[in-house]
């Protein structure tokens, strides 16, 4: 399994260091939008954890796993990162929406892999630069993000979906960052999506104790933007807000998603690298696997 993840994190991301510094030498020449268009074509990936599609301007990734409940896992990562990428190397692009197939938007980690990074810290290492892509993919994507929450969000999909730019969420939606009920640091981006939605004393209350709150009090609270009447109706929903955001002007719709992204930047740097580091000491904790076990009889 190990092996086939290096696999595919080589396919996503083919050109190594070494790479890059041999084309950094090189002269830049102009890319016509015709030629960076078909190249991101030639070059787009195949998915086994989600499905990418682009029309008319909008894309859309749908995480597409129902009977996983879209949890992330390594490939999850490497597929969702990578699907970023394809996005922001596609000419035309406008806007992303962020989906979900079944009844959950992504129940967050998996264990199995939480108990394989406890005992590795090779994992744990690549955990960190996994969530740093993840959390950087987002932040730096070009072009405004719109998360589509028709069930829950827990954990890492709760911080997925509340960095988005906008937020359209089922009433009844549970949201929740519960990695402190796995003995877990809140670390792959948590505190800085939630303080940065809600503010820090209501993200401390949520973060700290692990507790749910429904879509309807995410709305009230300011993580959510928009407020659907039943699952069915988020996807439309957001739908109607990417055509909104296609019709108008790129320069001034790219140029303010561009400073808002200089703010969350920022927060980045005050409080992820400590966050994701703490989080690994306590994924390597003596105390994890029999947390896991405990929650896994529930």
């Amino acid at each position: 399994m190990r092996a086939a993840i290096q696999r595919l994190r080589r396919a996503a991301w083919p050109c190594t260091s070494q790479c890059k510094t041999r084309q950094s030498r090189r002269p830049a020449r102009a890319v016509s939008p015709r030629e960076r268009q078909r190249r991101a074509a030639i070059t787009a990936p195949d998915f086994t954890t989600l499905r990418l599609a682009i029309e008319n301007g909008i894309a859309e990734i749908h995480f597409a796993r129902p009977d996983l409940l879209n949890r992330f896992d390594a490939v999850a990562h490497i597929e969702f990162v990578a699907a970023l990428r394809h996005i922001a190397a596609s000419d035309g692009v406008r806007v992303l929406i962020v989906a979900a197939d079944g009844r959950a938007f992504s129940a967050g980690g998996d264990f199995d892999e939480m108990l394989d990074a406890h005992r590795s810290a090779s994992i744990r290492d690549q955990m960190v630069r996994d969530a740093r892509n993840v959390l950087h993919g987002l932040t730096d994507l070009p072009l405004p993000v719109i998360s589509a929450v028709q069930g829950a969000a827990i954990g890492l999909g709760a911080t997925i979906a509340s960095m988005a730019d906008i937020v359209v969420a089922w009433r009844g939606a549970k949201i929740a960052d519960t990695h402190v009920a796995v003995g877990l640091v809140a670390g792959d981006g948590g505190v800085i999506a939630w303080a940065q939605s809600i503010g820090i004393n209501r993200a401390k209350r949520y973060l700290l104790t692990g507790d749910i709150i429904t879509g309807e009090q995410a709305y009230e609270f300011g993580l959510v933007t928009e407020l659907a009447e039943t699952p069915e109706a988020v996807l439309p929903a957001a739908r109607a807000i990417a055509a909104r955001i296609r019709a108008l002007p790129p320069e001034g719709v790219n140029g303010t998603k561009r400073a808002f992204a200089a703010m969350t930047r920022a927060r980045l740097g005050e409080a992820f690298e400590l966050g994701i580091a703490l989080e690994m000491q306590s994924m390597a904790h003596p105390d994890l696997a029999e947390t896991v076990a405990r929650l896994r009889k529930r």
